[in-house]
């Protein structure tokens, strides 16, 4: 058996059993299509080391407070959803997974980047929204594979240059936060898309300045553009 999905209202811990599937590659246990529903687990046991060709495994909407070092041991692992949690912090085992392209951790408690997660070099997507995050760690320059970074609803002051080293970002959402201003180089970021839908680029909820002059001589005109509608509106 490749993929198993475990589901159920009661759904507290990991059977044992599942323990055995060493060819396991797909996990799931969390509600699928259901975000008012939460399962009971707190705890992802040590033995999920066990689990060596893992390539998903999907923990959303569960009551994990935190995640043991063992998950480090999964190396083929590609996919991580943690989102709708309690947890507080990563172990720093996690920048053993090499081969992580995406990394869900919406709704937990976290109050800042980890550090382990800018060592993943293969990362893609990364949405860390809705937590209590206040700063962005300059090591953030090394996920140059990065596509997509959500970061809405977090206590966020201020973007590091960095963030704008990141040049395959295509899809951005800062979106309530505290910010009042954006990096000089942010215009830079070439393949964002400006365009009136939204859907990669987002601002609202920030009191920036309206267009930021920190942008508006160096990046596209589209820019403007776009911070003059959505104040407008």
């Amino acid at each position: 058996k490749k993929k198993l999905k475990i589901s159920g209202r009661e759904l507290a811990s990991v059977p044992a059993q599942v323990f055995g599937l060493d060819q396991l590659q797909v996990l799931e246990m969390s509600p699928e299509r259901e975000s008012c529903l939460r399962y009971r687990m707190e705890l992802l046991p040590q033995e999920i080391s066990r689990l060596r060709n893992l390539t998903c495994l999907y923990v959303d909407s569960n009551n994990l407070k935190k995640i043991p070092a063992e998950i480090g041991t999964l190396r083929h692992l590609e996919r991580l959803t943690l989102s709708n949690n309690s947890l507080t912090s990563l172990p720093p085992e996690m920048g053993a997974l090499q081969r992580l392209h995406s990394l869900h951790l919406a709704n937990n408690s976290l109050t800042e980047l980890p550090a382990p997660l800018c060592q993943l070099r293969s990362l893609t997507f990364l949405d860390v929204s809705d937590n209590k995050i206040g700063t962005i760690p300059s090591s953030i320059r090394h996920l140059d594979k990065l596509e997509t970074l959500l970061l809405l609803f977090n206590s966020l002051e201020s973007l590091p240059e960095d963030v704008c080293l990141l040049r395959n970002l295509r899809t951005l959402w800062l979106g309530n936060n505290h910010l009042r201003s954006l990096p000089a180089s942010f215009g830079e970021l070439v393949n964002l898309d400006w365009g009136y839908n939204y859907c990669s680029c987002n601002f609202e909820g920030n009191p920036l300045e309206s267009p930021p002059p920190e942008v508006c001589s160096r990046g596209p005109e589209e820019i403007r553009h776009y911070f003059l509608s959505f104040h407008k509106a």
